[in-house]
This record gives C-alpha cells, sequence and structure tokens, in this order.
C-alpha cells in the first residue's frame, strides 16, 4: 500500500476516531487504526468491541491495500511533523514507512485482517436529525446518566419511538431529563433501545454542524452516519423504566425564571457549600425567587431571583450540582419551574421539548 497525503487532513481525520484506544487492551489490535487505500479515499477505523468509529480522508493513492498501525503513536507522529504532504507505504510485513519532509519514521504495524469485523445488522428503524439538533438533544440530558447505579439499563440513553413521538430520555434514579424532538425523516417501526452513554457522548463530540445525521437502529446495534464518520456501537439490552410515570400529572404554580441569572444565582450560592451532600433552599413568595445555602466550616449566603410569583409561600430543597446541569444546557432564555410543594417533584419546562423533573431533599 502506498499513498501522498494532506498532513493536516490525516491528523484531523485520526483525531476524530482516536478516542475508542484505551491502554489496558488486552488484544494488541485494538490499540491499531485500520487504514484502507482505495481509489481516492483513506478509510480510518478504531474499535474497542463496543463502540466503531470510521471517517475517510482524501489522499492520491499509487497502491490500494490495507494495514494497522499503532494509533496513538500514529497520531503522535502526523501531529509533529513539520511539513504538510505525508507519504505513506507499507510492506508485506506491515512495517510502515512515513516520510514527511526530510523527516522519515517506521512504525511495525499488524495485518488488516487480525482487526474486528464491521458489526453488520439490519436496520428496523431510521431515522434523521440536523447535526446540531441531535448533538442539542443529547447535551440536554446525558448529565442525568448515571454510571454508578448497579441497573445497566440506566447507563444509556433511552430512545424511545412511540405514539407518534420520539423521545430521547436520562435518568439516574433520582432525576429525570427529557428531550421530545421528531426527527426530520423517519422509516420503519416504533420501538425503544437504550443507546450507552459513551456513545452519546461520541455523537455529541463528532456533530457540529448543520448537515443531517441519520440514526440507524437495529435489535442489538445502531449506527450515527454523518457526511465525515460513522460511529457504530452495540445497544444496552433491558427494559427501560417507565419514565412517564415519573412526570406529574399536574402542578399547584408554574413560575418562569430566567435561565442564565438562576443559573448564576445557584453558583453563587453553591461556594458556601463544603460537600456534595450539602443542598440549597429555594424559597418562591412575593415575586421573588430566594436562594440560601449555608455550612458551619464556610458560611451562609442569600441570592434573590425577581420573578413573577404571588402564590403562597412554598420552600424546597435540591442538590444544587442536580439543579444547575439543566440550566447548563438550557437553550432558552428561561425555564417554566412546575411545583405543588416542598416535598413532590419538581419539573423544568425548557424550549425545544426539553423536561427535567428532579426530587427534592429531605433536609428536615
Amino acid at each position: 500500500m502506498k499513498f501522498k497525503v494532506s498532513r493536516e487532513k490525516l491528523l484531523k481525520a485520526l483525531q476524530r476516531v482516536i478516542s475508542t484506544i484505551g491502554n489496558r487492551s488486552t488484544l494488541p489490535i485494538l490499540g491499531n487504526v485500520l487504514i484502507e487505500a482505495e481509489g481516492v479515499q483513506l478509510k480510518l477505523t478504531t474499535t474497542d468491541l463496543e463502540i466503531r468509529i470510521t471517517t475517510e480522508v482524501e489522499a492520491e493513492i499509487t497502491e490500494a491495500g490495507r494495514t494497522t498501525v499503532p494509533a496513538k503513536k500514529f497520531m503522535a507522529l502526523v501531529s509533529r511533523f513539520g511539513e504538510d504532504a505525508l507519504l505513506f507505504e507499507n510492506d508485506e510485513r506491515h512495517h510502515a514507512s512515513l516520510v514527511c519532509g526530510n523527516s522519515r519514521c517506521k512504525l511495525l504495524g499488524l495485518p488488516a485482517d487480525e482487526f474486528p469485523a464491521e458489526m453488520q445488522f439490519t436496520p428496523v428503524r431510521r431515522l434523521i436529525y440536523k447535526e446540531s439538533d441531535l448533538r442539542r438533544i443529547f447535551s440536554q440530558i446525558t448529565y442525568a446518566v448515571s454510571l454508578d447505579d448497579s441497573r445497566k439499563v440506566l447507563h444509556g440513553v433511552l430512545c424511545s419511538c412511540k405514539d407518534n413521538a420520539v423521545a430521547f430520555v436520562a435518568t439516574d434514579g433520582k432525576r429525570l431529563a427529557v428531550v421530545e424532538k421528531l426527527p426530520e425523516e423517519f422509516a420503519g417501526t416504533e420501538g425503544e433501545v437504550i443507546i450507552p452513554l459513551r456513545a452519546a457522548n461520541e455523537i455529541k463530540r463528532l456533530t457540529d454542524g448543520e448537515e443531517k445525521v441519520t440514526i440507524e437502529i437495529g435489535d442489538k446495534q445502531a449506527a450515527f452516519i454523518t457526511d465525515t464518520v460513522v460511529v457504530s456501537t452495540k445497544l444496552i439490552e433491558g427494559n427501560y423504566p417507565n419514565y412517564r410515570q415519573v412526570i406529574p400529572a399536574r402542578f399547584a404554580s408554574q413560575v418562569n425564571v430566567p435561565a442564565q441569572a438562576f443559573l448564576n444565582k445557584i453558583e453563587l450560592v453553591s461556594q458556601l457549600l463544603s460537600d456534595n451532600n450539602s443542598f440549597i433552599v429555594l424559597t418562591f413568595e412575593n415575586n421573588q425567587l430566594k436562594l440560601q445555602a449555608a455550612s458551619a466550616e464556610i458560611g451562609e449566603g442569600v441570592a434573590i431571583v425577581e420573578i413573577e410569583y404571588a402564590g403562597e409561600p412554598v420552600e424546597v430543597s435540591f442538590n444544587p450540582a442536580f439543579l444547575a446541569e439543566p440550566l447548563r444546557a438550557a437553550t432558552a432564555e428561561s425555564v417554566t419551574v412546575n411545583l405543588n410543594d416542598g416535598i413532590s417533584p419538581v419539573a423544568m419546562d425548557g424550549s425545544d421539548g426539553f423536561l427535567y423533573v428532579i426530587m427534592p431533599m429531605r433536609n428536615r
């Protein structure tokens, strides 16, 4: 195999696929990147057997072929070469020669036949979103996934396609984040699957434009396909909890709160707390939202957000981190806080189908 490629373009391609390369794999081939040269395209692939990432880059290919080289070392060399044109050539022993300007290096690779084969599956449904929409959806909910929970089904994001609606859901048992967003196109059957958190995070990392991303979902695998990259992942097997049962049917009060001001005050009073088990107290009364925090080791503080609220006073306490995270991901200028009393679930309703339900802390 022999080709010439832009060092800068090759580096960007390697940066897209490098995240699946770990440090502890017992299989040496999983530390390598698969390089396939044909026509005018190089295809680069990495995998950890759970997630597989593939991307392509234009190249001048003199001899087509397939090989693998150590991914991290390859990217380190490419990033440090001084010239832009890189010449790659490998022999029958899969020893790769890299020439860039007056620099020459050799990498010892492994046969491409040892690289794990691509996961094949038959899609049962297909959804198409804008990259920016899918990135926003995952950004608004993935913080609510808990990898500490013993229930493996909670280690991912539910994608529910039912009753002419599509919902993406994450929960750790203490809070629930949901985004309902219809795709631009939908084909196939209704159903629910659980996307691993790592795969959702990869999609956030790799989607930042206005192009389309196609989600192909099978029984045990899924693929996210864009113009520049394909992310394939195994799905988490099991039955996700009925998230709709967690959402209260009605609320006594709905209060519009400016999102950024609310977040700023939460972060302000949180500085006075000493550990993760501390809480802040929210009091809704007399057109004000009062935030209070105190700790014996540090001190105490109060901050006010002006709101429109003339109902009976309501005092409710929260883990400040749980309260701040949905606001950091909010896309609207204000959120609607829906509440009944100081001990019942509270919901924050944002724009574009976003809903966040959180249980108050029992601090008394």
